[in-house]
């Protein structure tokens, strides 16, 4: 299965750097650098988003329950770690590995006790919330539908946390899952779009995409009112995911490790992990390719559906049509699956991705036709997230040339 469509509007890649540091927290000096100055402290090191992301992975092991969540500063071009509770040996190390390091207030474990206080008191459909590590907070955010009796619950809720926990704003939109009718991939009058193509644990070409897709049909076509050509293996919506594992019906189709983006086609060589502050593309088949940033980790997000635990919260845009959608870095980094959120990509708002890393663990699946995460070979029958027309892929030197589109 191959799309060529030409995505409908132009992604502004115009990434802003991440400055915002909360009014709780300060950065640490080097913990062995002398009064008089004859030590100098470590510099942090300039880094990728994405290897900001494997030294995240690293330095939070290092730091255990200090670690109190990290964030890429774009315009710096470094790692800015959270430390709770100083420690001169811990900060030392994590300066040593190459990251910046502030002390903040909340530590991981108060921030995941007062979001389940919000899950237990505050479970309302149209909220979310996420551990913003910016500003050490919950980022805690209700749709135009939280209104009157609503909005004073989740309100008192947010201040019983205390002083210094949570920050709560109203969107202007609804908070929903992207699914629509139109062109992609079809059950019925359904339609989504495909994340990545991946190989499932038994060998078998298939591919990601959303779980509330994977519920609504369980034979998807590649065209409205076509014979099915793939069939759901697996499928998690609502709960501790949104993602859905579906197989291609003929175990001969070639499905690549890339993202169409109409024209030509970018590579996709690994998943990864998201960190805040780091620049992402979105491609989906009503809207084609957005760019933004990761704004939140570890989201949860009430749906009309139901409760889904475990997501990316970014501003990228995104529209009906768009669920199941391929999130994904400049390096060919698969992030993230198009879940949903409110708004549109004319006046903006929240999306939520499911992570990539999670949904490849839970079905056993592996990245294109292989185990080692590189690009299959051929360019028939692949979905969305596969074989696209032929052209020059963005590689790790830029974005992709989303001005084109």
């Amino acid at each position: 299965m191959t799309h060529k469509r030409t995505p409908k509007r132009k992604a502004a890649i115009a990434a802003s750097s991440v400055v915002v540091i909360g009014a709780a927290a300060v950065l640490l000096p080097h913990a062995n650098a002398s009064q008089d100055g004859a030590s100098d402290p470590p510099t942090p090191r300039t880094l990728k988003a994405q290897d900001a992301s494997v030294l995240a992975t690293r330095v939070a092991r290092d730091l255990g329950a200090a670690f109190a969540g990290s964030y890429y500063d774009e315009g710096e071009r470094q790692l800015v770690v959270n430390v709770a509770g100083y420690d001169d040996r811990l900060v030392d190390r994590a300066e040593k590995a190459g990251a910046a390091v502030r002390e903040v207030d909340n530590s991981t474990a108060e921030l995941m006790s007062a979001a389940r206080t919000l899950r237990s008191e505050a479970t309302i459909p149209g909220t979310s919330w996420a551990v913003d590590p910016r500003t050490n907070k919950l980022r805690v955010t209700a749709d135009s539908t939280v209104t009157g009796e609503r909005w004073d619950v989740l309100e008192s809720t947010v201040q019983r946390l205390g002083h210094g926990m949570a920050t709560l704003k109203k969107s202007s939109g609804t908070f929903k899952t992207f699914l629509s009718g139109g062109d992609a991939i079809f059950a019925g009058e359904a339609r989504c779009s495909v994340g990545f193509n991946v190989t499932a644990n038994d060998g078998t070409p298939a591919f990601l995409t959303a779980g509330h897709c994977g519920e609504v049909g369980e034979q998807w076509s590649e065209t409205l009112g076509d014979a099915p050509v793939a069939t759901v293996e697996q499928s998690v919506f609502p709960g501790t995911g949104d993602h859905a594992l579906v197989k291609y019906d003929d175990p001969g189709t070639q499905a690549p490790s890339e993202v169409d983006l109409g024209d030509r086609t970018v590579p996709i060589t690994q998943a990864a992990d998201a960190v805040v502050g780091q620049p992402v593309f979105r491609m989906g088949s009503t809207t084609g390719l957005f760019d933004g940033q990761v704004l939140g980790l570890n989201a949860t997000v009430n749906y009309p559906e139901g409760t889904v635990t475990g997501l990316i919260q970014t501003d990228v845009c995104a529209e009906p049509g768009d669920s199941g959608g391929s999130l994904f870095t400049r390096e060919g980094h698969a992030v993230g699956l198009t879940s949903g959120g409110s708004g549109d990509c004319t006046a903006g708002g929240e999306t939520f991705f499911q992570p990539v890393t999670t949904a490849l663990a839970e079905v056993g699946a592996t990245l294109g036709t292989g185990g080692d995460g590189g690009a299959g070979e051929g360019d028939q029958g692949a979905a969305g997230g596969g074989a696209g027309a032929d052209g020059d892929a963005s590689g790790a030197d830029g974005p992709p040339q989303a001005d084109r589109y």
